[in-house]
């Protein structure tokens, strides 16, 4: 079993089977019982939306466990569901952690996989599994570049021969765009909004680069009025909502400036040929391959299903366990 486990979504690919299971990481707790009311789209639903004594949680921030309990209990409850309730057999399992995480966050990782059930737990290099999932050659002796934006986390990579030459991990993607756009609506629009809304902006008219249709781009934006304390109502347009997010793009565009700059001469050569794959969710935002394109110089081109690469890389290494065995950067066996 291969699991990509996300800041913002979790994905579960079975050998043999494929991906069965994409959900967000979202745990609903009822907080005088402390049992879990949904989990998943489920419980994304209830963000910002529940009584007092229900409490909806995402157990990863920046891409690390952050409530081990609630991860373990949303971990053992994704595998159940995998397993259509039957307790399987303990499986063997490989997960998608970011490259930049501390021997601490590795070994909550592997505790929380263990507790849920699992026989073998394998860690991989999130830009590593981005990779494979992408149908990168990274077994080749040639330099293969990947930047995975997830929720939490953005990993860029130089791979080759099935090793990670370089990487950097930044604690700013996906989350952090949206935390950009909600303090805009506060600062500019005096407009209180959610985290959710904050996400359906980014993703509907939300652009890293100038685009022909920028005008065309507004939003009715629904939210708490500041100094009134009453719901109101702001429409937003496209190009505001990209210089919302300028600062965290900036520090994206540095980490993939950086990495570059490290580069192996002989490395750099393959990836100007080859140029840069963009992974992960963060992949979506319209206009980030033109605006990394246009920093770096060189050609981006964007992973057929972005979402899915982590753990489709997870489920190749999988199927090809022996070839790919050396990918690993952790494990742990309970007997």
């Amino acid at each position: 079993m291969g699991i990509d486990l996300g800041t913002a979504n979790t994905l579960v690919y079975v050998s043999g089977r494929g991906i069965v299971l994409q959900e967000p990481s979202v745990v609903a707790m009822d907080q005088e019982n402390k049992v879990p009311l949904a989990v998943g789209e489920d419980a994304k639903k209830m963000l910002g939306r529940t009584p007092g004594n229900v409490v909806a949680l995402r157990p990863l921030r920046d891409g690390v466990i952050a409530d081990f309990d609630t991860a373990e209990l949303m971990l053992k409850h994704f595998i159940r569901r995998v397993n259509e309730g039957r307790t399987l057999v303990s499986p063997r399992i490989v997960i998608g952690i970011p490259s930049g995480v501390t021997g601490v966050e590795r070994r909550a990782v592997m505790e929380a996989a263990s507790q849920a059930g699992a026989r073998d737990v394998y860690l991989i290099d999130e830009p590593v599994a981005a990779a494979i999932g992408a149908g990168l050659p990274v077994a080749e002796p040639t330099g293969n570049m990947i930047i995975d934006i997830g929720g939490g986390t953005t990993e860029v990579a130089v791979l080759s021969l099935q090793g990670t030459v370089l990487s950097e991990s930044v604690r700013v993607a996906g989350d952090e765009l949206s935390d950009a756009i909600l303090s805009y609506m506060k600062k500019v629009h005096n407009l209180v909004i959610g985290e959710r809304t904050a996400e359906e902006i980014k993703i509907m008219i939300g652009s890293a680069y100038p685009m022909d249709d920028d005008s065309e781009l507004v939003m009715d934006v629904r939210g708490l009025h500041l100094l009134s304390g009453l719901p109101r109502t702001v429409m937003v347009k496209g190009p505001e909502i990209r210089e919302a997010m300028a600062e965290p793009l900036t520090v994206i565009i540095e980490a993939v400036k950086r990495t570059l700059e490290r580069t192996p001469p002989e490395l750099a050569a393959d990836i100007i040929d080859r140029g840069i794959m963009l992974a992960g969710g963060g992949a979506l935002l319209k206009g980030l391959d033109t605006l990394i394109s246009h920093e770096t110089g060189i050609v981006v081109h964007v992973a057929a299903d972005p979402l899915s690469c982590v753990v489709l890389g997870t489920g190749r290494v999988l199927e090809n366990f022996k070839q790919l065995e050396r990918v690993f950067s952790g494990r742990s066996r309970n007997f």
